[in-house]
């Protein structure tokens, strides 16, 4: 192997090493997301049922659990089509 296979095996490792992280900081956000909430629907139920309220820590803190999933499952690789546009973009201005 050359040494620029090396350097690219070392350089796919930390974005292997760091997309594991971010996967497994989602699973553990996601987890308390549905404990917290459950517990919310659990004392709605028991103090009488009434308007329920709990739809509103579950909309709101569920916004930041879509936005969390988009940035751990979307793809951080660009296009070179992407990069292109993107460059011309620059050039214009």
């Amino acid at each position: 192997m050359t040494e620029i296979d090396v350097d690219r095996q070392g350089e796919l490792r930390e974005r292997a090493i760091r997309r594991l992280k971010k996967k497994r900081d989602f699973h553990a956000h996601l987890l308390v997301y549905f404990l917290v909430n459950s517990s919310l629907v659990l004392i709605w139920a028991f103090t009488g049922h009434g308007f329920f309220w709990p739809v509103f820590p579950m909309v709101a803190w569920g916004i930041g659990v879509v936005m969390n999933a988009w940035e751990v499952y979307s793809s951080e690789d660009f296009s070179e089509d992407a990069i292109a546009h993107e460059v011309d973009q620059l050039r214009r201005h």
